[in-house]
């Protein structure tokens, strides 16, 4: 990737706190997804486990886990500030196996090579999604494994029966995604990002959240997203600074699912997995 591309990729949401938070949040309902992916690529413990994009350091920590005390994770990220908070994580879970580097995948470097590269949710805010995948193989050993989850934002995540407070949340985030995010689309083309990256062609499966209940975090999860959002809707014209009384909207649309008796999905989770 030319270093004019590495300019123009920017993390949609920022690194404020309330982002941090979130990340949290979402990091707790994903984990189970990213375990099946980390298992299915075949990590286990020993392993070398580079996490792409690492943030607030969820997957790493959770690679950490899976690879045990004789493994070796090391996370990456291009801003400083996160990656302060992940160091701070890690060394209060008592992950000594575990670092964290300020680096982007195309100027890092390592002595040695690893045996899984993982990313969550990182083709996505890439201008070259294919460029990141090729500067990612790199790293990886011979016969060792890729490994990303990516989501889905081109359909609209249904509620049933109908709850238009629902609806009116997944359309402003899809808007909002699809406006702000170079590649907002790569979960529908891994198998076409991998192939065009010279990289043998994926595995996959897909998962899809479905909720109702009424302690469900998804509610919080949508809204806190929508939160930081929120300016970049506001550059187009959607919304107003002041947003229809965002601080109590996750309990309303909570209260309003539960009053319809509704059924509501989310966003679907691909995952795509290969040797090089």
């Amino acid at each position: 990737m030319s270093e004019a591309n590495q300019r123009e990729v920017s993390y949609v949401f920022g690194h404020s706190e309330a982002e941090i938070s979130r990340l949290q949040t979402q990091a707790t309902i994903l984990r189970p997804i990213t375990e099946r992916l980390l298992h299915r690529a075949g990590i286990r413990p020993g392993m070398r486990v580079l996490d792409l994009g690492s943030g607030a350091g969820d997957v790493a920590m959770l690679a950490a886990q899976l690879v045990g005390p004789s493994g070796c994770v090391i996370g990456i990220d291009r801003n400083s500030q996160v990656l302060s908070i992940a160091n701070a994580r890690a060394e209060r879970a008592g992950f000594k196996h575990l670092s964290f580097h300020e680096a982007s995948v195309e100027t890092f470097v390592d002595d040695a090579r690893f045996d899984l590269v993982i990313g969550r949710y990182v083709l996505i805010h890439q201008s070259d999604p294919v460029a990141f995948l090729r500067a990612a193989a790199r790293l990886v050993k011979p016969r060792g494994s890729m490994a990303f989850h990516e989501l889905r934002l081109r359909d609209a995540c249904r509620s049933v029966p109908n709850v238009p407070l629902w609806e009116m949340i997944d359309r402003l985030l899809r808007l909002a995604f699809s406006s702000a995010a170079p590649h907002y689309d790569a979960g529908d083309r891994l198998v076409e990002h991998f192939s065009h990256a010279g990289l043998p062609e994926p595995n996959l499966f897909c998962e899809t959240h479905v909720f109702g209940a009424a302690d469900a975090t998804y509610y919080a999860w949508a809204v806190d997203t929508l939160r930081v959002l929120l300016p970049q809707l506001q550059r187009l014209g959607i919304v107003a600074g002041e947003f229809m009384g965002i601080e109590t909207l996750a309990t309303r649309v909570r209260d309003a699912v539960r009053q319809a008796h509704s059924q509501v999905t989310f966003a679907p989770q691909i995952c795509a997995w290969t040797r090089t």
